[in-house]
């Protein structure tokens, strides 16, 4: 371990592995650790990471809600510029990484942090999205991440660790693949769907349901657009954020955005991953 950090400024999910981390942290670097959580449209929980975050030794905790800003400044600008990855893939997780590490540097100018901490693993792009933008707005942070540094190499290295700490976990069984969620879409991958032979189930998907279930009878709807951006529904004025939800609601309801890709990363590896983009689909 290299300098003395004194305070850490760590993205916070509230789940396994960024309990740990914040755990992992204080015991490693000795520091104080600020966490940040982001509303983006997940509709998870937020209300007990505050307590969850202090009890796990958090000085400080941020919750902000994102919802608008992520769909006006980054959604609608990624689909002016008409940007798909690999042909279908919308860039929902991938344009929500540089909001949260953009606040999370704002938030460690507020506190005084030195360093900043992400959750992402050394195999998949989120590291790359993240520490590119803390580089961005201050080439001279600390970075800190963990998986590339600590010894806790698998979902039950991390339980151990929670259950030696005190760390509350989810008591549901694990589900057999890893999501994300925000406003834009959900991702899934890993576990079972990285046998591309494997079917993704169709209990897995919550945003949309199969095309064979949706509607026969087609549903036509008008979208208002202002200099690029929707501003409206069949005459109705609606947020940024309210109007992706409700065509979210719109084009699941008739089977419209799922995607099933191999894709390639940052780092080499190839990668499949699933994704609902209902509402994204209708506009781009």
């Amino acid at each position: 371990m290299a300098d003395k950090v004194n305070k850490v400024v760590l993205a916070y999910s509230g789940g396994l592995d960024t309990s740990v981390i914040l755990k992992w942290l204080i015991e490693t670097y000795k520091c104080e650790v600020v966490t940040f959580s982001a509303d983006l449209g997940q509709e998870e929980e937020l209300d007990c990471i505050e307590d969850k975050a202090k009890k796990t030794g958090a000085v400080k905790v941020y919750i902000d809600d994102l919802r608008e800003t992520f769909v006006k400044d980054y959604v609608f600008p990624v689909f002016r510029a008409n940007a798909v990855y690999e042909g279908q893939y919308l860039l929902g997780t991938s344009i929500a990484r540089p909001l949260i590490a953009k606040r999370q540097m704002e938030i460690a100018g507020i506190e005084g942090a030195d360093a900043v901490s992400h959750g992402a693993t050394g195999k998949g792009n989120d590291q790359v999205r993240f520490e590119l933008t803390y580089l961005a707005h201050d080439p001279n942070i600390r970075i800190i991440s963990p998986w590339s540094e600590w010894d806790l190499g698998s979902r039950t290295s991390l339980m151990e660790f929670a259950a030696k700490h005190g760390i509350p976990v989810p008591t549901t069984k694990a589900k057999p693949y890893s999501c994300d969620r925000n406003l834009l879409h959900i991702s899934y991958e890993g576990g079972i769907l990285e046998d591309p032979w494997n079917e993704p189930p169709e209990d897995m998907f919550t945003l949309s349901v199969s095309p064979k279930n949706a509607p026969d009878k087609p549903e036509f709807i008008e979208i208002e657009f202002k200099k690029g951006d929707p501003i409206a529904i069949n005459g109705k004025s609606l947020s940024p954020a309210a109007l992706l939800k409700e065509l979210n609601r719109l084009g699941g309801k008739h089977g419209i955005g799922r995607a099933d890709i191999v894709e390639n990363r940052f780092v080499g590896m190839k990668s499949r991953g699933v994704y609902e983009t209902p509402g994204g689909t209708i506009l781009r």
